[in-house]
């Protein structure tokens, strides 16, 4: 990670910086001219595509002058469509959400019921006699994973030069994972900018840029991790399927560097070669002023390990299903729930159901079987259990604070913006 950003002001892009700067000068007096207003009214959302970054780009005063000159109906208009584009329950009602929630519950019940053969009264049986006390502290462990995931966010846009309070980001980066939890494609990433843009006039691409970043970090943690934690639970023989496990985790660290150094040294030259509009390019300058101004070198250690932390509580969740559990032929020990949890997360990032709904369960069933001898209903037991805390029961929770956030209504946040931030997209 040494080639973030730790130079470079405010942006912390290097490469093209001044030629950059000479053209933001150039495009400040366009960009304030053309960009649609952003509209004031309480609970309205603003676009989350390209017109709502131009919005943040114009100062208070000008921004409701112009929403002043705008009609109502326009106004309305512009709402709807925004509101529309991203609401959580059309989204559940499309087609493609539908098949992708469907299709792999029927692929579950497929594998465990007629592939593995799975008695559903053992596994029954099996979820009764766990120890009650075990699988609340799994819980609790769990959900003391997201203030950490809130104050690792905060402290990347702080890079950016946006303050926000820990409550804040910690609930919008909830209310993104429920959305996670109910839409493919990982569409709550883009759910948790796009909230922090119409709560604030925080630009959206680097918002993204952020939210990038912060799963770059997280994916260098899973395979870094992972990979330790897989040299020790195995220190006595690598297992085949292990060693190719290894050999993803290295290709994914070597894929995630290269893109890194891709974009800080390559990624606007490149684009600005190919026949895409200017405003792309502008989207892009801050979407990399996102990513690479919100790692600086002092921060780095702090983001380490509250990156450390944040999957020692997805690692201990599964060893604390494990003995709340019980069973008594299976020695997983704390590295081994490491480095089988790291897996499972590491395939949520598989963007082909909600959550990597029948991905996660396979792989994680598939590990506990072939690297630590765990019998199929025992294995289908743990995944099950460990999966209804980490997914059902943020879709319980989470559907409750959608309801009642004020935050989806654009009228939820106590943010403190520098003029720096609230003057540019």
């Amino acid at each position: 990670m040494s080639g973030l950003p730790g130079a470079a002001g405010s942006g912390g892009i290097s490469g093209s910086g001044a030629d950059r700067r000479s053209g933001d000068d150039r495009r400040d007096g366009q960009d304030r001219r053309e960009a649609p207003a952003a509209t004031d009214a309480p609970g309205a959302a603003a676009d989350p595509g390209a017109a709502a970054d131009s919005a943040s780009a114009i100062p208070a005063n000008d921004r409701r002058a112009g929403s002043d000159r705008r009609s109502g109906e326009e106004r309305r208009a512009s709402d709807s469509v925004s509101a529309d584009q991203l609401s959580l329950g059309r989204r559940l009602r499309q087609p493609r959400t539908i098949v992708s929630l469907v299709l792999p519950i029927i692929l579950l019940i497929f594998v465990f019921r007629v592939v593995l053969n799975i008695n559903l009264g053992e596994l029954v049986d099996g979820v009764r006699q766990a120890n009650p006390l075990l699988l609340l502290a799994a819980f609790v462990v769990f959900y003391a994973g997201f203030p950490l995931r809130g104050l690792r966010w905060a402290l990347l846009l702080r890079g950016t030069g946006f303050r926000i309070g820990l409550k804040d980001a910690t609930e919008i980066l909830f209310l993104s994972w429920l959305v996670n939890c109910l839409v493919p494609a990982k569409l709550g990433d883009v759910y948790r900018a796009w909230l922090l843009k119409v709560n604030s006039t925080v630009s959206l691409s680097r918002t993204f840029g952020t939210v990038f970043i912060e799963r770059i970090l997280d994916l260098f943690a899973i395979s870094v991790l992972g990979v330790a934690a897989g040299f020790w639970s195995f220190r006595n023989g690598l297992p085949t399927e292990i060693q190719v496990v290894f050999g993803i985790a290295v290709g994914v660290v070597v894929v995630l560097a290269a893109l890194l150094l891709t974009l800080r040294n390559f990624g606007r030259q490149i684009l600005v070669r190919l026949p895409v509009p200017h405003r792309v390019v502008e989207l892009y300058d801050r979407f990399e002023e996102g990513v690479f101004g919100a790692v600086r070198v002092r921060q780095l250690p702090g983001l380490v390990v509250l990156t450390g932390l944040i999957w020692t509580t997805e690692a201990m969740r599964l060893y604390l299903v494990v003995q709340a559990l019980g069973f008594p032929d299976v020695e997983l020990g704390i590295s081994g729930a490491f480095f089988v949890a790291l897996i499972g997360s590491l395939l949520t990032a598989v963007p082909l159901s909600p959550a990597g709904l029948g991905i996660v369960e396979l792989g994680v069933v598939g590990v506990l079987t072939a690297a630590y001898g765990v019998s199929g209903g025992e294995a289908t037991t743990i995944a099950l259990v460990d999966r209804t805390i980490s997914v059902l029961s943020i879709i319980a929770l989470g559907s409750i604070a959608y309801w009642f956030s004020p935050k989806r209504r654009g009228m939820g946040i106590d943010h403190h913006a520098p003029a720096e931030v609230r003057g540019s997209a």
